[in-house]
């Protein structure tokens, strides 16, 4: 390949209006956030290069090979950041962009299109919190900035205030003049002779300069240089693809897999269909965080194939055939097993391994799915082996690591285990001794369980092995018995705190024997009272105190500040009994 013939912005830009340029399904979505906009455009404005672009030309006898998709032409962080597949019918052939995406839908959004993003502090439903900003450029001063010289920004139309110091001109108006003399008529209709604002000589000469500037840029360089690769194999393309993308954003390969798979699907889309599922699954409980590299190694897992490996061979026409026939109850084991996992009281922000629920969703797929096996009576038995299983797997952290060696062995237990309860035992026998063993020893409770503190991403996963009668479908808070608001050197001098034992008092609140998992409205109410004082409260006969306390594993002792220590010492022994009892 070599160097084609440069083309301007604008040549391009209208390309993409009109989907002469488009996006193979290998192209991951649109990734750039405004700041990286506008360092773009400032690099045009200083002849900065901004590197080589590589098209791979599509004949039109070959268009229906391949899935394609339009450029995303207006961002919205909440309702458009998905690329929608292009109407071809009709087209002569297109041009699709292989590397520089980003960069390409940067200039197509700054010049005429749009972006909204969140705005700090506005609640993320409310229907103002993600105002539609276009790209503005101040042409009577430069930037600010360290970095770059023209000020380029993304505004609100509405919100948009001209001063002496600032005239922003809307970038996209650009396109509407068609000679370098139309940015003269506009300086002087504007800027020159305008009859709100005074500016000086120096900047209307700005003015001028950055204006022609900016037409020249967009109109008369030929700014985009590019390799055009006219092969239709494939395999060539993927490879080239891989190669010039491998030093930048790290691509994800399960989009050069979907790729394959929208081309040899014949009844769905896997591209839409795998992406509206993702969205659909990470809704569930308090949400999750799973995506398309967890899918496809989902989908390999549940279709039984002996290789589960993320490589090209494994996406061929009969696997993804097999797929395609299975997709639908692939769905369904899938979203049942997220339902199962945030009924245990996990989300994204405590589930640390996503690959952690396939052999959860294979088990159901082998069971038939049945719909009531989470909220059944018959089945709860079943479901706290299950949970036994992933709590021991996440603070083993067995899924770290090549999850293949873990995921391929429990298949097979599972796949001959047939449709008995969970085989939890078989489980943990087949791992003893190895490095993804879900085995524990007294060192593991005393160095490990022991020791995590509020904030640690196992802590959940630990209290959740000690609280085990919880019905997780409702919502329950980690809850520092006394209060971490308290602990300041000021409040606990004035309870009587000798002052050598301050830094072992902040030090131990967070530690685990100074925490419980208390329902939400509960540890709403609680607040920051001092837990003897919310003791006593809560807990009004003998008996209740008494239920308290062993559902809490709390020591019988008064709950002062004056015994905070000996308190979180006991209640460690408590805490240590139970997880030898569950764990050995």
């Amino acid at each position: 390949m070599a160097y084609e013939t440069p083309l301007t912005v604008a040549e391009v830009v209208n390309d993409i209006s009109t989907n002469r340029y488009v996006l193979p399904s290998i192209q991951r979505e649109y990734v750039w956030d405004t700041s990286q906009i506008e360092t773009l455009f400032d690099s045009l404005m200083q002849d900065y290069p901004i590197g080589a672009f590589l098209f791979w030309e599509i004949s039109k006898d070959k268009l229906c090979n391949y899935d394609f998709y339009e450029f995303l032409k207006n961002y919205h962080e909440k309702t458009a950041t998905h690329n929608q597949k292009a109407d071809l019918k009709g087209s002569d052939g297109v041009v699709a962009v292989l590397d520089g995406q980003q960069r390409l839908t940067s200039l197509y959004v700054g010049l005429k299109g749009s972006y909204a993003y969140k705005q700090k502090y506005k609640k993320k439903n409310s229907d103002n919190a993600y105002p539609v900003r276009k790209l503005y450029l101040n042409i009577v001063a430069p930037a600010n900035d360290e970095s770059n010289l023209y000020d380029f920004d993304f505004k609100v139309p509405s919100e948009v205030v001209n001063d002496n110091t600032s005239y922003w001109f809307e970038v996209g108006e650009i396109l509407n003049m068609k000679e370098i003399g139309d940015t003269m008529k506009y300086i002087n209709e504007n800027v020159t002779f305008s009859e709100t604002n005074h500016y000086t000589k120096e900047q209307v000469n700005f003015a001028i300069n950055t204006l022609s500037k900016l037409f020249n840029v967009i109109f008369v360089s030929g700014t985009i240089s590019y390799y055009k690769e006219k092969s239709e194999e494939l395999d060539k393309v993927l490879n080239i693809f891989i190669r010039v993308n491998s030093g930048g954003t790290v691509l994800s390969y399960s989009d050069l897999l979907l790729s394959i798979a929208s081309a040899q699907w014949e009844t769905h889309d896997a591209r839409e269909e795998i992406t509206a599922f993702v969205d659909s699954v990470n809704e569930i409980g308090q949400g999750f965080s799973v995506n398309k590299d967890f899918v496809l190694k989902a989908s390999l897992v549940l279709s039984d194939f002996p290789n589960i490996a993320f490589k090209v061979d494994n996406f061929n026409k009969p696997n993804m055939m097999k797929i395609e026939a299975k997709w639908d109850t692939i769905k369904k084991a899938i979203r049942q097993a997220i339902n199962l996992v945030s009924s245990f009281g996990y989300s994204k922000y405590t589930l640390p391994a996503n690959n952690a629920i396939i052999p959860i969703a294979y088990y159901l797929m082998m069971i038939g799915m049945p719909d009531n096996f989470i909220d059944s009576d018959k089945t709860a038995d079943n479901r706290a082996k299950i949970k036994k299983w992933l709590i021991r797997s996440l603070l083993q952290r067995a899924f770290s690591g090549q999850p293949d060696n873990v995921l391929r062995p429990i298949r097979e237990i599972i796949k001959n285990n047939g449709t008995d309860e969970f085989p939890i035992d078989a489980i943990i026998d087949r791992f003893k001794g190895t490095n993804k063993s879900i085995s524990f020893t007294e060192d593991d409770i005393n160095e490990h369980l022991l020791k995590t503190r509020y904030g640690n991403g196992e802590t959940l996963s630990t209290m959740m092995l000690l609280y085990d009668s919880l019905d997780y479908n409702n919502e329950f808070h980690i809850d520092h018995m006394y209060p971490k608001s308290k602990f300041t050197k000021e409040y606990l001098l004035s309870v009587g705190v000798a002052e050598d034992q301050i830094d072992a008092y902040i030090y131990a609140v967070n530690d685990i024997s100074n925490l419980q998992l208390l329902a939400a409205r509960p540890n709403e109410e609680k607040s920051n009272t001092d837990f003897e004082i919310w003791f006593e409260s809560h807990n009004k006969s003998d008996e209740a105190k008494k239920q308290y306390r062993e559902t809490h594993y709390l020591p019988d002792m008064d709950y002062t500040y004056d015994n905070f220590l000996a308190f979180v010492e006991k209640r460690q022994g408590k805490l240590k009994d139970k997880l030898k009892e569950l764990l050995l």
